[in-house]
């Protein structure tokens, strides 16, 4: 483990391998997997967990106590749970019992639990800890719901678990599920079901319990999440968050595309004292045996003055070094009085007013093709989208008028190096009075017009330094730009926007050279 604010050192993980459980497990988990079409394994959102994933994850676990009573939200054929039951048969002090829950709704998986329930069952006698297993074959939010809703009818004892370990499904619900409904009687409020997991599964820890989840980052940012960003931070205390290199690997059998982030939290106790620092680790897959380690401080993972609760993933002296500089600048969006909003077009609700060429009675239409090396291109020739939108009373609202706007791409491509891509609209270069943008950019405006030329310019240069593109990928773990995201970082004083704007060529420099100019100005050391 690297010391508190080192970079990251490399650590050889050691694992005592139990082929007798853990491969007959995970060769349970290939014929259920064999088993269930791909179409009903992305309905329900549940991708079964490999045995290396499991493995990590249940190697964070660090509960010593005589007894274990651990909760597998979401079970599928057992493979976390059967993890954990090795963890702790391998450890020098060993518990002595273990009583597992496991919830699984699917009933094709569930047949698999009491076979893996047995396997555990004499994992455990081989080393004197008595086992016990209850597999509950019910949908765990309404569970989950019953169980922590107060009243004087309530039919069963709430259960307090020292650990839980899941892989939740990943799913939307919409406002009107109900499964959203089901979420708010616990004072829940969230957009997937992954996220509803793990703020089910926290509410039922007993205090100092703990919680080990293989999740989306997308948790970390954005305004969708939020609600649930300050309830888990609120009662949970990170301890460790690890990240995998590549997207693939994770699930790879099931080809599974996915930036996903494992972490370890802690209920707080009633004291509701946070740790001093957060180990993050990384690994190139779960089958690597080097895990690269640095121990940063809390509040530069979760900063107490973030209104939004991002958590940043800070690696290492580079990463802080960042985080400090953007922290130093002085001004929010809000005291340069600039806002940022979504384009307003959404293509298929305006069909009957675009239009493919730019003709009489029609304005411009920008969407990210048009966005090119700081400047926007327009039109697009050939035009492989709709260039223009026809000025009538109903379209009206979804233009605003020709001037100097500063654009982002919503979504950045993988094959892009940076995430935030901007880009200047200057209304003078087209004859129209007004300009619509696309529903996949974000512009920056003031009071729904434009921003003075040289401002824009210089707004542009500094989104689109490596500077900002590096603090954004600290809290950002997918390809989408939210305009929440725009609004939570810090920019520098307007002058200095102005000054580098007037410094920028005509053509946005190479990267190198911009980023040169930028800390020149700015002075960014």
């Amino acid at each position: 483990m690297g010391s508190l604010g080192k970079r990251w050192e490399k650590t050889q993980m050691t694992t005592v391998e139990h082929p007798s459980l853990l491969d007959q497990v995970d060769r349970l988990r290939l014929d259920a997997s064999s088993r269930i079409a791909a179409a009903q394994k992305a309905e329900m959102g549940q991708f079964l967990t490999p045995a290396p994933v499991a493995r990590l994850m249940a190697s964070m676990l660090s509960s010593d106590g005589d007894e274990v009573s651990l909760l597998d939200a979401g079970a599928g054929i057992g493979s976390l749970l059967a993890a954990c039951v090795v963890e702790f048969c391998q450890r020098p002090r060993r518990p002595r019992r273990i009583a597992v829950t496991a919830y699984e709704v699917d009933k094709q998986l569930a047949g698999y639990l009491p076979a893996v329930f047995r396997l555990c069952r004499e994992q455990c006698a081989r080393v004197g800890i008595a086992f016990e297993g209850e597999v509950l074959a019910a949908d765990f939010i309404r569970s989950a719901v019953d169980l922590l809703r107060p009243g004087l009818f309530r039919s069963v004892e709430r259960p307090g678990f020292d650990c839980a370990i899941l892989n939740p499904p990943y799913r939307k619900i919409n406002a009107g599920s109900d499964e959203r409904k089901l979420l708010r009687m616990i004072g829940v409020e969230t957009s997937n079901l992954y996220s509803g997991f793990v703020a089910a599964t926290q509410q039922l820890l007993e205090p100092s319990g703990e919680l080990v989840a293989i999740i989306p980052r997308s948790f970390c940012n954005g305004p969708y999440y939020r609600p649930f960003r300050h309830s888990f931070l609120e009662a949970m205390s990170l301890r460790r968050l690890h990240l995998f290199d590549s997207r693939k690997l994770a699930f790879r059998d099931d080809d599974v595309l996915q930036e996903n982030v494992i972490l370890h939290a802690e209920k707080k106790p009633r004291s509701g004292n946070i740790p001093d620092s957060i180990l993050l680790t990384r690994s190139i897959g779960p089958d690597d045996a080097l895990l690269s380690s640095c121990q940063v401080r809390y509040e530069d993972v979760v900063s107490p003055d973030d209104p939004e609760s991002f958590i940043r993933i800070v690696s290492g002296d580079r990463s802080r070094q960042v985080a400090e500089r953007m922290r130093r600048l002085p001004c929010s969006l809000r005291d340069l009085g600039i806002s940022v909003s979504t384009g307003r077009v959404v293509q298929f609700r305006a069909t009957q007013f675009l239009c493919r060429h730019f003709e009489e009675r029609t304005v411009p239409l920008i969407h990210p093709a048009h966005v090119r090396n700081g400047a926007v291109t327009w039109p697009q020739e050939p035009a492989m989208k709709p260039d223009a939108v026809t000025v009538t009373e109903q379209s009206a609202g979804l233009l605003v008028p020709s001037e100097n706007y500063v654009l982002v791409k919503r979504f950045s491509s993988k094959e892009e190096r940076r995430r935030v891509v901007a880009a200047v609209y200057e209304g003078s270069r087209v004859s129209a009075s007004a300009v619509g943008f696309e529903n996949h950019l974000n512009y920056f405006h003031r009071n729904g017009r434009g921003l003075e030329l040289p401002l824009a310019r210089g707004l542009a240069a500094f989104l689109n330094s490596t500077l900002v593109d590096d603090y954004f990928r600290q809290f950002n773990g997918h390809t989408q730009v939210n305009a929440t995201d725009l609004r939570s970082i810090k920019y520098p004083h307007p002058d200095r926007l102005m000054i580098l704007g007037r410094e920028m060529p005509a053509n946005f420099p190479g990267q190198r050279r911009l980023d040169q100019i930028v800390e020149k100005v700015l002075e960014v050391t």
